[in-house]
This record gives C-alpha cells, structure tokens and sequence, in this order.
C-alpha cells in the first residue's frame, strides 16, 4: 500500500492512499523541509546523500535546493523528498508557500555559530505561522568541527525539550547521524498520520530480515558501525537497531535512550574526534 504526496499541489498536507496498479521503488512518499540561516550547511547534508537525485520540479537556478533519497523504516522503503528554500530572502514566499504541503521539518543550526542557533526562534514562528502542528527535529550540523564549538549540547537539547523535538547532532562530512535523523522524523510523521500501523503489519520475514533483527537484539547500537559489513547492511541494521528500541525497550547494561532527547552516538569529545577524524 503506497503513500503518495502530489506535486502539484503543494499545499496537500498528506498524500492519500493511492489506488493505481504502476509498481513503485518505494511505498511511502513524505515530504521534509529543511530551514535554517543560509550558512548552517543544509546544502551539505542534502549533497552527503549519495543516493539522492536532484531531480527538482522547478528546474535548476530557481534558487531551491531540492534532493530526494530512500530510507529503510522496518523493512518498508519511504522516499523523502527534501526541499531547502530558507535562508534565501527573494525565496520567501516560496518557502512558505512549499512549506504548507510538508510532513516533517528539520531545524538546522551550525554548532560552531552560537548565531546561527540563536536565530531559530524566528524560524519556529515562520514554521508555526504557515505550517502548524508539523512533526520537528532539531539538527545541529558540522560536529565534525565539535573543537569549536559555541553552542553546547545541554543547551541545544534543552530547547529542544522546551519545544516538543527529537535532537541530533549530525556531520555530513562523516555521514555520522544523517540517516538516523531522517529515520526518526520519518517515524514520526507517519505515526502522526496513523500509518504507522503498516509498519507493523503481520508478513513473512525474508532471511535478511530475519537475520538483522537476531543481530540488533544481542548488538549495542554503538557497536553496529564497528562490524565488518557492508554499509549497505549496516544502514539496515542500523534501522532495525532504531525501530526496536523505540517500539520494544529491552533491559540493557547501557543507559536507555530518552524518548525526544536524541543525542550523538558517541559518548564523549573524545571519541566523537576519532570517529569524524579527516585522514
């Protein structure tokens, strides 16, 4: 059963059941805005996707960065369609006109730019203004540059708490927390539509799935980027890892994972260095 969100009117705030028979690569189609100040690296994350198309509706120098990627959310595929239109003064009409058809909303902010965090309270009123009630996360890019950073990690999740978001802290450079984020937002605004039921539906598991859910269950999530596979098979798992632990909290020897509170997998400067090191 396919979710599919029309192009042409942007202003739908979800895609309806959709009944004809053409096969897709994907079964559900959300739509995600990123905003931010022009200078927090949004455009980074969008060209870290190395599966994403650029494939924009509105062709190219329209001022509208535009990119569209597959996850894995429990063995479903769910096509976001990524859109960026903030931080471009001439572009705000597009944005809030493009923002009204939305999903899911990341806040971006650069953790080395106390500035740039600062300036999200405007840009809550501008999304609570022309997109109200929409699932949020609040990102906090470029932690691969954590040496310098302005904008502390209590500090950012206790905005985040104060206003009802999910908190990452990503790098694009080392592909560290991106899909993750993706993963979370996306399960969140299927949840808010009711769909996700149908993430949980009775099927008969292939071998490969089957196999991940062994691994997740006896595997730390810490411990899931270490193993020699494939990253192909590690993203799997990864969403696997995600999904259980959010639908099914087992007992652990680690401290649990808050339920909006979600920090960076690491667990000190030290090895948040190491693991987004530049050789």
């Amino acid at each position: 059963m396919d979710v599919e969100l029309s192009r042409e009117n942007p202003r739908r705030t979800f895609g309806a059941m959709s009944t004809r028979s053409p096969k897709r690569d994907y079964d559900y189609l959300l739509k995600f805005l990123l905003v931010g100040d022009s200078d927090v690296g949004k455009q980074e994350i969008l060209s870290g996707l190395d599966d994403g198309a650029n494939d924009s509706p509105f062709g190219y120098g329209c001022g509208i960065d535009y990119k569209t990627t597959t996850i894995l959310l429990d063995g479903k595929r769910v096509k976001l369609q990524l859109w960026d239109a903030s931080g471009q003064g001439r572009f705000c009409t597009i944005f809030r006109s493009y923002s009204r058809g939305a999903q899911g909303i990341l806040v971006v902010y650069d953790i080395t730019n106390k500035w740039s965090f600062d300036g999200i309270d405007r840009w809550l009123k501008e999304v609570e203004e022309h997109a109200p009630g929409v699932p949020k996360i609040l990102v906090g890019n470029r932690l691969h540059l954590a040496f310098k950073r302005q904008v502390s990690i209590p500090a950012a999740e206790q905005y985040a708490m104060k206003n009802d978001m999910a908190f990452f802290e990503v790098s694009p450079l080392c592909d560290f927390n991106i899909t993750e984020s993706f993963l979370e937002l996306s399960r969140i605004a299927l949840k808010r539509h009711g769909i996700d039921r149908f993430l949980k539906c009775n099927k008969v598991l292939s071998l490969q799935d089957l196999c991940s859910r062994v691994i997740v269950q006896y595997t730390h999530p810490h411990h899931i980027e270490k193993l020699p596979l494939p990253t192909s098979l590690r993203s799997r798992l990864r969403s696997f890892s995600n999904t259980s632990m959010c639908a099914h909290p087992m007992p652990s020897p680690y401290p649990s994972k808050r339920t909006k509170i979600i920090r960076p997998d690491s667990p000190s400067h030290t090895s948040v260095r190491k693991s987004c090191c530049i050789s």
